[in-house]
């Protein structure tokens, strides 16, 4: 009989420890996340959205906080309701401190978003430059991976982008990186094509550059 209440008790005071660690990780407080765990709370432990300690510090770009939840062992693939990651959300903030602290962990970079997409693609579209020039130039993350909306990281940057210089800059990045401008989108429209179309003169000019010309050695 006095077992039930004692499992209780000690049930409600983990409960309020992964508070306070899922707390402190979106605060940025690295001392009141170290005492969290220290006192028993679950490292992977998940607020009601289901993000882990993790996410939330990746979410609030708290960089030191995450090295040491990394350090710890913390998952840096743990999904929460809306298919977010940590090392998925990188690419939607484009911190890149925050993809150098998880990439440390050996993240899946196959993992997709609800969208179908891995942290390359958000990245490409939202226009975070330093962020895709790392990710490109630091991981073997495949550039072509093609979304549920049938896009690429290189077609997003067009199709969403607005033409300036941080999509034309990635543009370039992409396609310095192996992207394939030749690959369309689901209607069987492809990148240069779509800048065409949307007046965006240097980034077709730079995707014109890189589409083989299908009349080079053909007999006349």
């Amino acid at each position: 009989m006095l077992y039930l209440p004692s499992l209780r008790r000690r049930t409600v005071m983990t409960t309020a420890l992964d508070q306070r660690l899922l707390g402190a990780a979106h605060t940025g407080d690295l001392d009141a996340v170290r005492a969290a765990l220290e006192a028993g709370a679950n490292l992977e432990a998940r607020d009601p959205q289901g993000r882990t300690a993790l996410l939330t510090a990746a979410l609030a770009d708290q960089v030191a906080v995450a090295e040491f939840l990394v350090a710890a062992g913390a998952d840096p693939d743990a999904q929460d309701h809306r298919e977010d990651s940590p090392w998925l959300v990188t690419g939607v903030t484009g911190s890149v401190p925050m993809m150098r602290a998880l990439l440390v962990a050996g993240p899946d970079f196959g993992l997709t978003n609800r969208f179908g997409g891995v942290s390359l693609i958000p990245a490409a579209e939202r226009g975070h430059v330093a962020y895709v020039r790392a990710v490109v130039e630091e991981t073997d993350l495949y550039v072509d991976h093609v979304n549920r909306l049938g896009w690429t990281a290189l077609l997003e940057a067009v199709i969403l982008g607005d033409g300036g210089r941080p999509h034309t800059e990635i543009v370039r990045l992409l396609l310095a990186a192996g992207a394939d401008p030749q690959l369309a989108d689901a209607d069987g429209v492809t990148a240069l094509q779509h800048a065409e179309r949307r007046g965006f003169r240097a980034i077709a000019a730079l995707l014109r550059e890189a589409t083989p010309d299908p009349r080079k050695g053909v007999a006349p």
